[in-house]
């Protein structure tokens, strides 16, 4: 099977958008919560933010994060008229 280059220009983009929000995963994930007793320092709507960002904020950023994925995918499929 050959690849065309606009194939895999979008399988470059895909990727790229792939690791990039991973990345964002991982930070939200590991990074803030390794974090947290430091974070607590501040506040955020009353609560500390290391506690705010395992409770409520970590879940907000994967839903955006999906959301986000989902919508940019949509665009970049149409783009490469890989729709079906």
């Amino acid at each position: 099977m050959n690849i065309t280059e606009k194939q895999a220009e979008y399988w470059h983009k895909n990727l790229l958008w792939t690791g990039i929000l991973l990345t964002l995963w991982f930070i939200a994930t590991f990074i803030v919560i390794f974090f947290a007793k430091e974070l607590n320092r501040f506040t955020f709507f009353g609560f500390p933010v290391g506690f705010y960002m395992t409770a409520q904020g970590s879940m907000f950023l994967y839903v955006l994060i999906i959301g986000f994925y989902a919508w940019k995918m949509n665009k970049l499929d149409n783009q490469y008229d890989v729709v079906d």
